[in-house]
């Protein structure tokens, strides 16, 4: 791209230097620039791009976007901007034509779901034939290819870089997971959504966004952001059991759908059942009522399924082609996942991190659970991350038989201070502290009898854990599997 018509989207800014007539690139990792790139220099957690700034020179960058001047060596320009943060958002959607605007854009948000919400609404799409794109917790996924990503919420760059690949590779639309960080940092500008997706909001980031109030205020910015152009044809879908949505529908002027199981909602799950490992409903819709019956287990993923039907309704699709794919769905991926095995237990991995998601995941557990025998469920969390919530997320665990409080990703923390935090919140003495992943995962199973349910809460799909700043492989599932069969066969 032209050098000026690229960086005329900056109002304002300062050239220092003459400016290259062609940008081949925009790098924000010094390690990646390319000759005759654009290098922008941010200032991350614990990484300023603007000491990288030389290195960028070195490896080619033509043009550097900085917050203030820098002594570099090299033919270079420089483009002193107020903040690069916003900068990089308004030159990557730039640079790549805001290739938003010609695919369906569809972000789910909230707390607790995103993940679950968007591969369900990905995987009908595929079923319906049309090409989707996903981006979220477990990566970028393209046609079928899973490519890895640092956030749930990729930066600006990657975000936009994502979407045009998306475009070029003939997706019809895109599927994204939208954090609460994503959005207050601004990773999310130039993302023209046609679809925004409300799940829930429970305690979680408190660390990040100070108060609960901050938080759901975080969110709300994916419904504000939709616009004034009522030209356009954009819906909003709301759980109508959360009373944030009320919130949320005050901030757009488009459509909303509501969806949920207690409150009065367009889209209505009633007659619910858990049985040898189905979930069933009748679903109450604008059309009449589908019975619904799927293998996607417990009353969290009617929700999910619900929020998903609601916004194909909305655009357009027909509701009994839309349940046929319900009905064939697999489980997503780390959520409430049951790992197939011959042992005489049943093992299942699922991300919940907050007590929201705890309280879900050991409730669509026990309809499946025998009196004679014990659910157990490990729990651990984050290093370095809201404290707040570890007792509200062991007392959450407390419904199990048998807790195993550990570590998620300690990071820097010792494990028995974020053992220490989760015990506070234990509502029985059935429970053991183990820091070490590894070894909580083998005690489960070594404490476990024929008939019992285990759930290994907090990693789901992940396969590492980050001890200080190292990701180490680990999974839960493998190392159960192999715990099991020395006991059990």
């Amino acid at each position: 791209m032209y050098a000026e018509e690229l960086l005329s989207t900056l109002m304002q800014k300062k050239v220092i230097g003459q400016l290259p007539n062609i940008i081949k690139d925009i790098a924000i990792d010094s390690r990646s620039v390319q000759p005759s790139s654009l290098f922008i220099c941010i200032k991350g957690y614990t990484v300023d791009g603007h000491e990288y700034a030389q290195q960028a020179v070195d490896a080619g960058a033509t043009v550097i976007v900085t917050e203030y001047e820098l002594e570099l060596e090299g033919n270079v320009a420089q483009i002193i901007v107020q903040s690069t943060t916003r900068t990089l958002g308004l030159l990557a959607a730039r640079f790549f034509d805001y290739p938003s605007k010609d695919l369906t854009m569809i972000g789910i948000t909230g707390t607790n779901g995103k993940t679950s919400v968007a591969g369900i609404i990905h995987n009908i799409l595929i079923g319906l034939g049309e090409k989707s794109a996903l981006s979220g917790t477990i990566g970028f996924n393209l046609n079928g290819v899973l490519y890895e990503s640092a956030n749930t919420t990729s930066d600006a760059l990657n975000t936009q870089q994502m979407i045009f690949r998306a475009k070029m590779e003939g997706c019809r639309a895109m599927v994204m997971e939208v954090s609460s960080h994503g959005l207050s940092l601004g990773r999310l500008a130039g993302v023209d959504y046609d679809v925004a997706i409300f799940t829930n909001l429970t305690h979680d980031h408190l660390d990040f966004h100070g108060t609960m109030e901050e938080y759901g205020n975080a969110k709300g910015l994916l419904f504000s952001q939709l616009g004034q152009d009522l030209e356009k044809n954009k819906h909003v879908v709301l759980n109508a059991d959360d009373p944030w949505s009320k919130k949320y529908a005050d901030t757009t002027p488009f459509p909303i759908w509501t969806y949920g199981l207690h409150n009065d909602a367009i889209f209505r799950a009633t007659n619910c059942t858990y049985e040898n490992g189905m979930t069933h409903f009748d679903m109450v819709t604008p059309e009449g009522t589908f019975h619904v019956n799927m293998h996607l287990l417990g009353e969290f993923n009617i929700y999910n399924v619900l929020a998903a039907t609601a916004m194909f309704y909305a655009r357009g699709f027909t509701l009994e082609a839309v349940i046929e794919q319900i009905e064939m769905l697999p489980p997503v991926k780390g959520r409430m996942e049951k790992v197939m095995t011959d042992l005489p237990i049943q093992i299942f991995v699922d991300y919940a991190h907050t007590s929201d998601a705890i309280e879900k995941a050991i409730n669509a557990a026990l309809p499946y659970k025998k009196p004679e025998n014990k659910l157990i469920f490990l729990v651990g969390t984050g290093g370095g991350r809201d404290k707040t919530k570890r007792p509200i997320m062991a007392e959450k665990a407390s419904v199990a038989d048998y807790v195993i409080l550990t570590t998620d990703d300690p990071r820097f923390e010792e494990f028995d201070s974020i053992t220490g935090d989760l015990a506070k919140g234990m509502a029985h003495d059935n429970y053991a502290c183990i820091g070490d992943r590894a070894e909580a995962v083998r005690h489960a199973i070594s404490i476990a009898n024929a008939g019992d349910i285990i759930i290994f809460a907090g990693k789901g799909h992940e396969d590492y854990q980050i001890i200080e700043n190292t990701k180490y492989p680990h999974s839960d599932a493998e190392i159960a599997i192999e715990a099991g069969k020395l006991k059990f066969v």
